[in-house]
């Protein structure tokens, strides 16, 4: 799992170098948002945004 600063911005640029979001971007309360991508070479990265 890695922090971003804008989950958002983030898929946005890893999208545009081959990497799939895996389901969805889902909000944990007010606390982070997080998400899963599968990169080009088929690993699985995890995504997290802090809130507030």
């Amino acid at each position: 799992m890695f922090t971003v600063d804008d989950i958002d911005e983030t898929l946005e640029s890893l999208r545009a170098r081959g990497a799939e979001l895996v389901g969805g971007v889902v909000q944990c309360k007010d606390a982070y948002r997080l998400c899963y991508i599968r990169g080009p070479e088929g690993l699985l990265i995890g995504l997290a945004q802090e809130l507030g």
